[in-house]
């Protein structure tokens, strides 16, 4: 019979990528704290933090049942890395939540809310698409990285090789040409467009 308590990091990623129950319990006890103080100061928010790091060990228990994850080398890495992934996920999740209620906050201010009312959704998301395969290949790859993906600027520099400046370039050429080519509507699509195809 194990000691959980006594055995070290390696001796218990052991156990626990083989699904050993007892072995999760101890990584829980010895890590949910950690984890958890990671977590709150990158989002500065209790319930936030605690949430994820609920996610995080939720997420690790069925990953290990389902037979995705094996073992790792080294268990407080993958458990740190893991977290901060989940972390910079949700924080950008909220800049593009918070960036659409801003958006159609204005957009309602500056039009009648009864042409919204009688835009049909699908036919928006339908017409969006159509124009973003319209766009040049290069300019729709980055485009599309950033508003399927969520990368940042930088990200899909370092992922294509090319500048910051030219994909900030590229992003407003083709936020540029879509509202062109959609007319009024245009920038209702564009915030439609990272709301529906996330």
């Amino acid at each position: 019979m194990y000691s959980y308590h006594s055995l070290s990091d390696i001796e218990l990623s052991d156990l626990l990528w083989s699904g050993d129950s007892m072995a999760f319990t101890e990584v829980f006890n010895r890590y949910w704290d950690k984890m958890f103080l990671h977590a709150l100061k990158m989002l500065e928010d209790e319930d936030e933090a605690k949430d994820l790091v609920q996610e995080l060990f939720v997420s690790l228990w069925t990953k290990i049942k389902a037979g995705e994850l094996h073992l790792q080398t080294n268990l407080s890495g993958y458990l740190y890395i893991t977290t901060r992934n989940k972390v910079l996920n949700k924080i950008r999740q909220k800049k593009t939540r918070t960036a659409f209620e801003d958006a159609l906050a204005l957009y309602i201010d500056l039009n009648q809310f009864s042409v919204i009312e009688k835009i049909n959704e699908k036919e928006l998301a339908v017409a969006l698409d159509a124009e973003i395969q319209n766009l040049p290949p290069k300019m729709r790859e980055i485009f599309e990285l950033s508003r399927k993906k969520h990368l940042s600027h930088k990200e899909i520099g370092l992922e294509l090789n090319i500048s910051d400046h030219t994909v900030k370039k590229q992003i407003s050429n083709a936020i540029k040409i879509i509202r062109i080519k959609l007319g009024s509507i245009g920038g209702l699509l564009l915030i439609l467009c990272f709301l529906f195809k996330r």
